[in-house]
This record gives C-alpha cells, structure tokens and sequence, in this order.
C-alpha cells in the first residue's frame, strides 16, 4: 500500500524537528537493512534524507548524482553495499550519532 503524501509531509515535519525521532528514523533504516528487510530500510532511508539533508547536499558528498541516489533507494533500486554503507556513513556525521552493532542470541 502507497503512503499517502499527507502521512510523509507528517513524518518529514516531525523529523525536520525533533532530534530524538531523526536518530530512530536513521536507526530504522539500518536495523532493516542488517536484518535482510532492504526495501523497508530504503524507504525508511529515503524518508530521512528529505526530511534533512536532501538528496542535493547528499550527492555532493558521495560524489553521486541526487537522480541516481534517488534511483539506488527508490522501489526497483539495487543500491550495492558500499553505497549504502557511504550514505549511512555521512548521515551518521550530520546527526553527530554512531551506530555499534552487537551480537545477541536468536531466539
């Protein structure tokens, strides 16, 4: 089912203002990613990034183009590991977080 814009408009203002939420939208993201879910944490990802930093001030960084950035975490993207771990990287910086993966049990 497609979101409507109305709930992404209300997820970017809440990112764009509470620090708290950013850090989990980004924790999100990265937890999908780690546990196999990549669609989930491409769209998750995707949602970030418009609700901070955007794809423009993204791309200069990773010296890609926002299109194929936006193309890497759209629907039908196949972004490779080294882009994903280059744009968790600079969001990471930008909200001054570092994630630390631990191992834990399975259940």
């Amino acid at each position: 089912m497609a979101l409507t814009r109305d709930f992404k408009e209300t997820i970017q203002a809440r990112a764009r203002r509470d620090r708290a939420f950013r850090k989990e939208l980004l924790l999100e993201a990265v937890e999908s990613f780690l546990s196999g879910d990549v669609q989930t944490g491409k769209t998750v990802l995707r949602d970030y990034i418009h609700a901070t930093v955007g794809f423009n001030e993204l791309a200069e960084s990773t010296h890609h183009s926002p299109k194929s950035l936006m193309r890497m975490l759209g629907p039908s993207g196949n972004p490779q590991a080294r882009n994903l771990f280059e744009i968790v990287s600079f969001l990471q910086h930008k909200e001054k977080v570092r994630f630390k993966v631990h191992a834990a049990s399975a259940k």
